[in-house]
């Protein structure tokens, strides 16, 4: 049986982990997620599942496409065993970023959890939401 790839937004600060720091490495971590609704995201995540990176805070926009290539693992950062990890790596840095000014503004994604449940460092995207996006990120 053939899973159905997901989609997902990660929240990064840049100052903190960037979309650079993220393709340096090669394949990152991505733990220290306090969230409960977050986390239970991190652990319906599937490798081969695709991830827009998100730099928050500084530049708000999104930078990149990231793929989930280990799920469901023990968050290093925690001693509780309460918090799950994922590991990614970039697959593609984005022509054109696309800010959260733009997706605010477009009426076509006034229902993207990005806006609706906003405090979420990692969240749901629908089908048409990631393709939606990838248009306006290729002009």
């Amino acid at each position: 049986m053939t899973k159905i790839k997901s989609y997902w937004l990660m929240k990064s600060e840049p100052d903190a982990y960037s979309w650079d720091d993220l393709v340096a490495e090669g394949e990152g971590t991505w733990d220290g997620v306090r969230n409960y609704t977050a986390r239970n995201n991190l652990r319906a995540m599937q490798p081969g599942d695709q991830v827009f990176f998100y730099h928050s805070n500084i530049g708000v926009e999104i930078v990149g496409i990231a793929e989930i290539t280990a799920s469901n693992i023990p968050d290093p950062t925690d001693d509780t065993g309460r918090w799950s990890a994922v590991k990614l790596k970039p697959v593609r840095k984005l022509a054109r970023t696309v800010t959260l000014k733009e997706i605010k503004a477009d009426p076509a994604l006034a229902d993207m959890d990005l806006l609706t449940k906003f405090r979420l460092s990692v969240s749901a995207v629908k089908p048409s939401e990631w393709d939606y996006i990838l248009t306006l990120a290729e002009g």
